[in-house]
């Protein structure tokens, strides 16, 4: 069955409609988040690190950690974040250093610097959630509900990953 069968063949089309929208959704979210800190950033005057490498150090915080850890613990979902990592070292947001256990590995941690673009992007969010809480956007209930079901999704995809067969 191909997807525009599945997406005429009722009853499931209706579902079949929403999970694209779904889809959609949160691809776009994620690019408007982007965006959005983005256009922070340029209001505040920093140029020199990108909206994902901002997303990184707010997400690293006060731990350290290293390279691998970064996908794991789930602060960073690029695949490039060798480079990413290079760049908020060169300007001074993380600082690195060799593992005195395993001499490959590289343990980083945010700099000054870094943690104050991090507090940036805390009190971003922080603005935000009191903005859309207090506009009716969405409140505690709503955005718990929210999370629940975007959780559920993130399972079922990574057993997708894991055990396609």
């Amino acid at each position: 069955m191909t997807i525009q069968n599945a997406i005429t063949d009722a009853p499931r089309a209706g579902f079949m409609t929403s999970y694209l929208e779904s889809l959609a959704l949160v691809e776009r979210l994620h690019r408007l988040l982007l965006d959005v800190v983005k256009d922070e950033f340029e209001r505040l005057g920093v140029l020199e690190i990108n909206p994902v490498q901002a997303l990184l150090l707010f997400n690293v915080g006060e731990n350290e950690v290293t390279a691998g850890e970064l996908k794991t613990r789930g602060y960073y979902q690029g695949s490039n974040v060798s480079y990413n990592l290079k760049k908020l070292v060169e300007t001074g947001h993380m600082h690195h250093q060799r593992c005195e256990i395993d001499r490959r590995s590289v343990r980083v941690k945010l700099t000054p610097k870094g943690r104050a673009l991090r507090d940036a992007v805390g009190a971003l969010f922080q603005r935000h959630a009191e903005g859309m809480e207090a506009r009716g956007v969405i409140g505690a209930d709503g955005i718990e509900d929210v999370n629940q079901t975007l959780r559920r999704l993130e399972r079922y995809w990574t057993d997708q990953i894991r055990y396609i067969y």
